[in-house]
């Protein structure tokens, strides 16, 4: 028996789509979709959700990885934004603590840096309260000295002191898996790899798509008295399709982060920092890896695989040479990296770093909605703002009645710990359950931080599948994670387990090389792939490896600046 959201329940899935009408059909199974599903559906409205790839991605497993505050809005006077998003974030977190971390952000402040002394300690004292911060999370302003004491690694000539304040790090890929998979579990209709190939109309309105399923190539209809395109980077592509691409359109930019090993720029802690050209980067630690980012250019190549160029990667190993110059990271040091595609809503005769982060909804004369633009953060705000709308719509229509929005006390897949609080002494239990169990401390703690209130269900698995693990040649780890994948998460291509399931190939790719093969064949066996789609299967990971791990030494994008001047004037 396998579970409801396994990939080998995808004709069941098929079949309730197709059965009747769906209320609302959401294209798109980025953070913005995922959002918009679980709110339609608590709501009371049958909904269901297509993704063309699988979930997360595209743009929403290529960000920072933060769920912040938006302290760099204030430099753009977007107070309303930094608000917003501000309160959202303790939202998600006591929704999803297994898979969002609260790490203090230091913020050196430097001579002719964006923020000066007075700037930073308003700025952050101003985000503190806008964003209604926690009292044992509120700022601090540091001296010199008790900045490097914070940071060695910085810069000291430059050095005038720092602000010290608490962001929100997150598994992006997971936390919009997490929200999708709570959906499901409610009832929501989502399937990955199905693409909408054609709009269906009825007396001039949308009514629903052609859907094709890129596993098997079948073809069907899926009818929906509304639909929300919401697929990101390719709203406009929707548009052109709906002949509704008026007014406002998209502006792409691409930002490019890398990773390095923790042991080549060991940071204390989070940095947020000026470069010489005027932005700031962010350099954050995680699970043993430093990853620094991001670039900001405009671009107009491939949406679905976006790379890093060279000048990308020098870019940015650069502005870590320039504030943390005894580092000196080289090319060599680029483990992986990842490049995103931001859906910004286009303003004339902006830089890409100007552009607004805002998000807005269009609703074009056939009734498509679309959603555009807007911030990881805010995901559920931007779901409320249309789902509101459908729900508005649908009651005029039909005379039903719809519950206003509720996801922000709804505990996501994972998160059902009863609150924040109550995580620490969970987790530490289930480390020791899976070290009871086999599981190295290391591997075990991993598992219990990843699949949070759900590893007991991986633990079953482990339990109940050692002789298959060891037939396999694969770890127990390893074994719990993939079939965890394919029977919970719709784990369909070994890219899924190891680049949006388990983070492997940004951040632990030694981890990835070790267990390719291993994996491969388990899934070739349990899938019954025949050779040539066990082919194609191997060599996607294989370009997927590629994209990140070299860089590109042309670019479709304008080229990223480069740091050749410091801030106060020094060649």
């Amino acid at each position: 028996m396998t579970n409801a959201f396994s990939v080998h329940n995808r004709d069941q899935i098929k079949q309730q789509m197709t059965d009747g009408t769906l209320d609302l059909l959401v294209i798109g199974g980025g953070i913005t979709g995922a959002g918009i599903l679980l709110d339609a559906h608590v709501r009371g409205i049958r909904t269901g959700l297509i993704e063309m790839q699988d979930f997360a991605s595209g743009t929403s497993n290529r960000s920072t990885k933060l769920v912040h505050g938006g302290l760099r809005y204030l430099k753009q006077f977007e107070v309303g934004l930094v608000a917003e998003v501000g309160k959202e974030r303790a939202i998600v977190y006591e929704n999803g603590p297994h898979i969002t971390t609260p790490v203090w952000m230091l913020l050196p402040i430097v001579k002719g840096g964006t923020y000066g002394k007075l700037a930073s300690s308003f700025g952050i004292y101003l985000y503190d309260r806008l964003a209604g911060v926690k009292r044992s999370e509120r700022r601090q302003m540091l001296n010199v000295e008790e900045t490097l004491a914070k940071e060695p690694l910085l810069r000291r000539d430059i050095l005038k002191g720092g602000g010290y304040y608490v962001e929100y790090r997150t598994d992006d890929a997971r936390l919009t898996l997490e929200i999708v998979k709570e959906a499901a579990a409610r009832g929501a209709l989502a399937l990955n790899y199905t693409k909408a190939t054609k709009l269906l109309y009825e007396d001039g309105k949308v009514c629903g798509v052609e859907a094709a399923d890129l596993l098997t190539g079948e073809t069907y209809q899926i009818r929906a008295r509304k639909v929300v395109n919401a697929t990101g980077p390719w709203v406009d592509a929707l548009r052109e399709m709906d002949h509704s691409k008026q007014g406002k359109t998209l502006h792409h930019t691409k930002g490019v982060h890398i990773v390095v090993d923790g042991k080549r720029f060991p940071l204390h802690n989070s940095v947020y920092f000026d470069v010489p050209d005027g932005r700031m980067i962010f350099a954050i630690p995680r699970e043993g890896k430093t990853y620094i980012g991001t670039t900001d250019t405009n671009y107009k190549g491939d949406l679905v695989h976006p790379r890093m160029t060279r000048a990308d990667r020098d870019y940015l190993i650069e502005c870590v040479n320039y504030m943390f110059p005894s580092v000196k990271l080289t090319a060599d040091d680029v483990e992986s990296s990842w490049a995103g595609v931001r859906p910004l809503i286009h303003e004339e005769g902006k830089d890409p770093s100007e552009i607004s982060r805002k998000d807005e909804v269009f609703r074009s004369p056939s009734g498509l909605f679309t959603i555009a633009g807007g911030k990881l953060t805010g995901y559920r705000k931007m779901a409320d703002k249309v789902v509101t709308m459908v729900a508005d719509e649908l009651s005029t229509e039909s005379g039903r009645t719809f519950r206003p929005c509720e996801t922000d006390h709804i505990e996501y897949s994972g998160g059902k710990f009863g609150g924040s609080k109550n995580m620490p002494a969970y987790l530490a239990d289930k480390t020791q359950a899976g070290v009871e169990l086999g599981l190295t401390q290391f591997e075990a703690e991993r598992l219990a931080h990843r699949y949070g209130t759900n590893v007991d269900i991986v633990f079953d698995i482990i339990r109940n599948g050692r002789e298959e693990a060891e037939e396999n040649g694969l770890s127990l780890e390893v074994y719990g994670a993939l079939r965890y994948g394919i029977d919970h998460e719709m784990v369909a291509t070994p890219s899924d387990f190891f680049i949006r399931r388990t983070g492997a190939l940004y951040f632990d790719i030694a981890w990835l090389r070790r267990w390719q093969t291993a994996v491969m064949q388990y899934m070739t066996r349990h899938f019954d792939w025949s050779a040539e789609v066990a082919k194609s299967y191997e060599k996607e990971l294989h370009e997927r490896i590629v994209e990140a791990t070299q860089a590109l030494e042309d670019s479709e994008s304008e080229p990223s600046p480069r740091v050749e001047q410091a801030l106060v004037g020094q060649s």
